[in-house]
């Protein structure tokens, strides 16, 4: 697309342009950007917010943001429009799929290309697998959200990204500018176009499905569904790098399936209508995840926490889905003002003065985490969770040194169980055999693969396999 001011601009036909900056320049460069069902959004157009064209710090590039709205009847979804995220959410990825593509050099300036340090500006085209989130994590990324989304009559997307830099008082620099950012609309926008709309609707239909059976939760007992087929396991990127948006790993990938011995749930999926099996963890149970080391406890631990997320097809995730507003716990060191511990300390540890009930001074890794569990139980977490690697293990069972007036919480949970009130504990274990004893079932991991033990067996198996330590420790050896 050539680029045709649609205003005069003084001194453009003289080649010289008075000098100023870039930002004075934003005008010309929105007014060049236009037809073929794509123009600049000024209805939610924000000057220096999500508009703007700015010189890099080492004036290496000219980074950019230029909100758009591309046309695009999307009324077959408006009926249910709680799922047009993932309709937007499908209509960018495949955008960031066609930047890929060696010839796509319209869409280079989303991800920097032809500027000086381009690896600065991957984030408009780095891999997004979630259609929404509550967090704020990835809020950096290119994304369905609040300046990204769709309605009845297409999509309302803000562009980012970079252009090789140039002089702001020069004209042929200035209409070069131009022309590269009406190109660059003009490929997002034949790129959305091209998405079929079996691909939307797939989209649709999961974020649908994944809002409705969240919903649904409650009604069934569960504060968690891991659908068999899940593939939990994720590979990380320097964008992509906490476990809620990373992408599924490639490679050999071992898919998760309910143990027989659980009874697997059987949901209908309320949009799609489909059927989906699968490990229902239940509302106020005690819920273990063990195995030995490396298996995948913490992985799967992981992939329940992110059921609060809307996955897109292809995720892996897609059919977890976990109540709002868990809480997850770990070790840690701050500083305590009047923080009630009484859930775990009928007496202070010497650091600390007050009450257990009111406890000031420095917090150890396992006094910062009763506060922490302490604070889910007072708020009526639906879910509570923690993994062994990040824990206080002092706070989680007993030793022969742990001092009168603690209550490790496999104490709490064998003697003073209704304290938890209904929230649901769910953790990892590995060597926490007392605490693997209380649960009220126990899914082993073994080569990545999900298997049940009654808690009877294990209590059997932990009483075998203490009996010749106790016979070596009494005999001194």
């Amino acid at each position: 697309m050539a680029w045709h001011p649609r205003t005069p601009v003084p001194g453009l036909q003289e080649g010289v342009l008075t000098p100023a900056s870039w930002s004075d320049r934003l005008e010309i460069l929105l007014a060049a950007v236009g037809g073929d069902g794509v123009r600049v959004e000024r209805e939610r157009l924000r000057h220096g917010v999500n508009a703007y064209v700015v010189s890099a710090f080492d004036r290496s590039a000219l980074q950019f943001s230029l909100p758009v709205r591309i046309e695009r009847d999307l009324s077959a979804f408006a009926a249910a429009p709680g799922g047009l995220d993932g309709v937007a959410a499908v209509a960018i990825e495949a955008v960031k799929a066609a930047a890929a593509a060696p010839s796509a050099d319209d869409l280079d300036p989303l991800a920097g290309r032809g500027t000086g340090f381009p690896g600065r500006y991957t984030a408009s085209v780095e891999p997004y697998t979630l259609i929404a989130s509550p967090s704020a994590i990835g809020g950096g990324l290119f994304r369905s959200g609040e300046e990204n989304f769709a309605d009845a009559g297409g999509f309302s997307l803000t562009l980012t990204g970079a252009l090789p830099h140039a002089p702001p008082g020069d004209t042929t620099a200035v209409r070069d500018q131009g022309d590269r950012l009406a190109r660059l609309a003009g490929a997002v926008s034949g790129a959305v176009r091209r998405v079929p709309s079996r691909a939307l609707a797939r989209g649709w239909l999961s974020s649908l499905d994944q809002k409705g059976l969240r919903r649904s939760l409650a009604n069934l007992g569960l504060v968690a569904f891991v659908g068999d087929g899940t593939r939990p396991a994720r590979d990380y990127t320097r964008l992509r790098c906490h476990y809620r948006i990373a992408g599924p790993k490639e490679g050999r990938h071992v898919p998760f399936r309910c143990p027989v011995e659980f009874e697997p749930v059987e949901v209908e999926l309320p949009a799609s209508g489909e059927t989906a099996t699968g490990l229902g963890i239940r509302s106020g149970e005690v819920f273990a995840i063990a195995g030995s080391n490396a298996e995948g406890k913490s992985t799967l631990l992981s992939a329940v926490l992110s059921g609060v997320d809307d996955h897109l097809p292809g995720d892996g995730r897609e059919r977890v889905v976990t109540v709002r507003d868990p809480a997850f716990v770990e070790a840690g060191a701050h500083q305590h003002h009047r923080a009630d511990l009484s859930l775990f300390f009928e007496s202070l540890p010497p650091s600390l003065t007050g009450n257990p009930g009111a406890a000031s001074g420095p917090g150890s890794g396992s006094t910062s985490m009763a506060d922490d569990i302490g604070r889910a139980i007072a708020r009526g977490a639906p879910l509570l969770a923690f993994d062994e690697d990040r824990s206080a293990v002092n706070l989680l069972v007993p030793s022969c040194l742990t001092a009168p007036g603690v209550i490790p919480l496999s104490t709490l949970i064998a003697s003073g169980r209704e304290r938890l009130g209904s929230t649901t504990v769910l953790f990892t274990a590995g060597a926490l055999d007392l605490l693997t004893a209380e649960a009220d079932r126990i899914l082993v991991l073994e080569g990545f693969r999900a298997g049940a033990i009654a808690r009877a067996e294990f209590r059997h198996r932990l009483a075998a396999s203490l009996e010749p330590v106790l016979d070596r420790l009494k005999k001194g050896g």
